[in-house]
């Protein structure tokens, strides 16, 4: 049996533990610094990614209204374009003629360095409701598929991405009945307007 530890001794153990239960206390603290510190540091790097991700949209998308107000000078150079006389003898209306081809060509590079694309489907191309919007049915061509397009009315525009102007196209029928898809009934060809914008007003003054 062994012998009974002196006062000292006692003493000296119950020291011993505290000190370790001490030191105890000190890791979990220690720890649950690291971790709120490690939370901190995430919240802020979430905080500065979304205010960059915001900076970086608002940046992106000023110029949409500005855009969007450039749409119809554009409509109208591509009319211009699309009327204008293929060969003419007379050299100043030829070189008027060529003005405004360039002027309609810079327009349209300026769109596309400033990230605003031009929709512009070809015959045959299939629907796209986030990007077309159908004004009329045709009896379905040779070619062309049932719901495919037939014919633009008025090219469309997107911004990096975000619908500005939906285009105007004519459909093929898919049934026997075809005709303008006005207010007599739901278009099923609308432009689908979720998260995109699509479907609402559209200039067809082109």
């Amino acid at each position: 049996m062994s012998e009974d530890k002196t006062p000292a001794e006692e003493a000296e153990a119950l020291a011993a533990d505290a000190a370790v239960d001490q030191i105890e206390a000190l890791k979990a603290e220690a720890a649950a610094l690291k971790e709120q510190v490690l939370r901190y540091a995430a919240d802020m790097e979430n905080t500065r990614r979304r205010a960059e991700r915001e900076a970086n949209d608002a940046r992106a998308y000023a110029i949409q209204k500005f855009a969007k107000d450039l749409l119809a000078a554009a409509d109208y150079l591509a009319m211009a374009t699309n009327h204008a006389p293929a060969d003419h003898a007379d050299s100043v209306v030829k070189n008027f003629v060529v003005g405004v081809q360039m002027t309609e060509k810079e327009l349209q590079a300026a769109f596309e360095r400033n990230g605003l694309k031009k929709i512009d489907p070809n015959k045959g191309d299939r629907f796209d409701p986030h990007k077309h919007q159908a004004m009329a049915e045709q009896p379905a061509e040779a070619g062309v598929a049932p719901g495919a397009i037939l014919q633009v009315m008025q090219p469309g525009y997107e911004l990096l991405g975000r619908l500005v102007r939906p285009a105007t196209v004519v459909v093929a029928a898919k049934g026997a009945a075809a005709g303008p898809t006005g207010d007599g009934g739901a278009n099923p060809y609308a432009a689908n307007d979720e998260g995109q914008g699509g479907g609402g007003s559209v200039d067809t003054r082109a």
